[in-house]
């Protein structure tokens, strides 16, 4: 029974996932785009916390959920317009994820708790939100960094130490140690970058 309750709600968050219209190629195959995301993060729990339970694994998995939905440019495009879009963002996440898993069968106690880590919430007191939290720097770092820098190419090296530098405080110390024990896969020079602004 709880095995075919997550399996279900995994199923439910894929299928929701499975309806964004933006696509991505990855190794020669098209992929709806948080659909995509949802599955490197579940791969990068299991490298980083291979025994997460069943509440992280599905909090991991609906980090973005349906993000397409709640787009940046319904926000002002200013500093405070940002951090609207991220509170909305983060709100419209643990809603979503909440419902779903209601739909699953989950108690209400199990759905708080991975709602709580979805929405992002007491980060520096909450474990389950820092493990989401390293877990999508290590994503970032690994697959998404490398395309980002691909689009920026005006950016100098000064503006990339400060973009890694940002994503790296918002990592734990395991988090951090995973990277430079070169449990990610980097470019040589991603590598080159992130060894300085962690010097930095």
């Amino acid at each position: 029974m709880t095995q075919q309750r997550f399996d279900n709600a995994k199923a439910l968050i894929d299928a929701a996932n499975s309806e964004d219209p933006n696509r991505e190629t990855s190794a020669g195959k098209e992929w709806p785009k948080e659909l995509h995301y949802s599955r490197r993060m579940s791969d990068m729990l299991e490298r980083y916390a291979p025994e997460a339970d069943d509440a992280m694994k599905l909090a991991v998995r609906a980090q973005h959920i349906q993000r397409w939905k709640s787009p940046r440019s319904d926000y002002p495009m200013d500093r405070k317009g940002y951090h609207q879009w991220r509170a909305g963002l983060n709100k419209f996440h643990a809603g979503t994820v909440a419902g779903l898993l209601a739909k699953a069968g989950y108690d209400n106690a199990f759905i708080a708790r991975v709602a709580q880590a979805v929405g992002k919430k007491s980060l520096k007191t909450n474990p389950d939100t820092r493990l989401l939290e390293d877990v999508a720097g290590l994503v970032f770092l690994e697959h998404y960094l490398p395309g980002f820098a691909d689009r920026h190419p005006e950016y100098d090296e000064q503006k990339w130490i400060d973009i890694i530098g940002k994503v790296w405080k918002k990592m734990s110390v395991q988090a951090r140690r995973f990277v430079l024990d070169e449990y990610i896969t980097l470019p040589d020079s991603m590598v080159t970058l992130v060894r300085k602004a962690v010097a930095g």
